[in-house]
């Protein structure tokens, strides 16, 4: 039984991390920061709350995870970082859209 089908697909968020880990050993400087390297970070955060919650859940029906409460707040956790997340990229997408609506 899957529950959460759409998490199941981690290439993307590993390949970003082999890239991301490919270009800090280029560059070499941790110290400074990019809009993009923040984001990434994030989203792997993102992705890593729906991964435990999946565990969770998992060890839940099988019977080894005894807490519900433990597994219904990870669940809701996972749920309102995703939430989170995709407003976040709609406001992107909207600030973007402006951005190209602008008369120069």
């Amino acid at each position: 039984m899957n529950i959460n089908a759409y998490i199941q697909n981690t290439k993307i968020f590993n390949e970003l991390q082999k890239n991301e880990l490919q270009r800090d050993d280029v560059e070499g400087n941790k110290e400074s920061s990019s809009f993009l390297d923040t984001l990434k970070e994030k989203l792997n955060e993102v992705n890593d709350k729906q991964i435990e919650s999946e565990n969770l859940t998992q060890k839940f029906i099988k019977g080894e995870e005894e807490d519900v409460h433990k597994v219904m707040l990870s669940t809701e956790e996972a749920k309102l970082s995703l939430e989170l997340a995709v407003q976040i990229r709609n406001k992107l997408v909207d600030a973007y859209g402006e951005f190209n609506r602008m008369q120069i």
